[in-house]
């Protein structure tokens, strides 16, 4: 006997055992369905975004005003010091640059191996 035909045979004694039940009892088992439907709650529909959409919606729901204010900060925080490191690192080797353009080196100089070393030692002073 598969699953279905075992359903349906349970499907088909309920259904015989429903006419033997009291209006009485009807009535206790109907006050008692409205009772529970009524303490239950509500399911509202609401599109819900797929993937990453979703991720952020349902956490951006929970967050308190300090903790957005307080990851924008840090955000911020890393972006200035990114930018800032950047700059310097721009500002060495602007001085670099100026300083080898400035300077009369044969071509020949450039190529050779201790003048790599040269630099480096250089710009970390």
């Amino acid at each position: 006997m598969n699953e279905l035909h075992f359903a349906y045979k349970i499907r088909q004694q309920l259904n015989r055992g429903l006419h033997d039940v009291s209006p009485s009892t009807v009535k206790r088992l109907d006050a008692i369905r409205d009772r529970a439907l009524s303490r239950q709650k509500v399911a509202i529909g609401q599109s819900m975004l797929a993937g990453v959409g979703g991720f952020v919606h349902h956490y951006v729901d929970s967050l308190h005003l300090r903790q957005v204010v307080l990851a924008l900060a840090i955000a911020a925080g890393i972006m200035s010091y990114t930018y800032w490191s950047a700059e310097q690192d721009i500002a060495e080797l602007e001085v670099l640059d100026s300083a080898l353009l400035a300077d009369e080196l044969p071509i020949a100089a450039f190529t050779d191996k201790g003048f790599v070393a040269w630099l480096k030692s250089s710009a970390s002073r």
